[in-house]
């Protein structure tokens, strides 16, 4: 699954490619890939027509594009979730055919196509009504005013988002006893931290997976919180881990992250701090790589 840097190389090219050009026409090809819309596929296509795409917006996982007309904002928003293998993807004319092409989005009058392509079908496309944000800061990264999608309401703010305090997110985790992987990974608490930048960030942090956050120095949640931000602002610089084709930006283009990875996905090579041989374990259905020397479970 896409992991935050990625989101954000998505988020960063709708921003330079589409954002403040007005949409033509629409078009859906798969129901499945509008489900979370209600009124489906020709709902969502009416109510897109002739309106602005006024910014590019990310909240964790959740990409968004707030929607204009002659008057200025609607109140709603063009909301995208990659799932597994979605992919948005920018063309001028003449368009290419693509497989798995969900939705395709034209846009201005040179031809400009937006196309949602999505292998699996876990991904999404939905017009959601704007909220106000709890705080009252802007709704996410790339966000002009402090509204966002219905849907994401219940998201917690992620890492790259400039308004989010670390030390704050420190204090925080200090009052839960739940695991501090877990913690990472629960999107209600802080988003867009999937396993791969959380192994990284454990490892950079020299903190056990398994360790209860409670019993954890407020100091090193302070690292490890950090220590997650810059491993996902590196990842940004190449464009993300992009383990297969499916993981593109804007334009097709992968990302070499994964060529850099410390901890994550080498079981039994050498660390690369001290030369123990990384170990692997079971986590809530997924793998959690370590250093067994760096990273002790105390």
């Amino acid at each position: 699954m896409p992991e935050l840097p990625e989101v954000e190389t998505v988020r960063d090219g709708l921003d330079r490619h589409v954002v403040g050009l007005s949409v033509t026409r629409a078009e859906v090809l798969a129901h499945q890939s509008v489900r979370r819309h209600e009124g489906g596929g020709p709902d969502l296509v009416g109510r897109l027509a002739g309106l602005r795409l006024a910014a590019a917006v990310r909240r964790g996982k959740f990409l968004w594009l707030p929607l204009s007309d002659a008057s200025g904002p609607t109140g709603e928003a063009l909301l995208a979730h990659l799932g597994m293998s979605g992919q948005l993807l920018v063309s001028d004319a003449p368009l290419p055919a693509r497989r798995h092409l969900r939705a395709r989005i034209l846009l201005g009058e040179a031809g400009r196509a937006l196309d949602f392509v999505d292998q699996r079908m876990f991904g999404y496309l939905a017009v959601s009504e704007l909220v106000p944000t709890p705080d009252g800061l802007p709704g996410g990264l790339g966000a002009p005013d402090p509204w966002l999608p219905a849907p994401v309401a219940h998201v917690a703010r992620d890492l790259l988002d400039p308004a989010v305090d670390v030390r704050a997110l420190a204090r925080a985790a200090r009052t839960r006893r739940t695991a501090i992987k877990r913690l990472l990974l629960d999107q209600t608490f802080v988003s867009g931290v999937g396993n791969i930048y959380a192994d990284e960030a454990l490892w950079r942090a020299r903190v056990h997976h398994a360790r209860a956050a409670s019993g954890i120095a407020e100091t090193r949640l302070v690292d490890l919180f950090t220590a997650a931000r810059d491993v996902m602002t590196e990842a940004l610089a190449v464009g993300g881990t992009s383990f297969d084709a499916l993981y593109v930006n804007v334009n097709g283009e992968s990302g070499y992250f994964a060529r850099g990875l410390n901890a994550y996905g080498r079981e039994g090579e050498p660390c690369p701090r001290c030369g123990t041989p990384l170990r692997r374990e079971a986590f809530t259905n997924r793998s959690s790589f370590f250093c067994p020397v760096c990273q002790r479970r105390r």
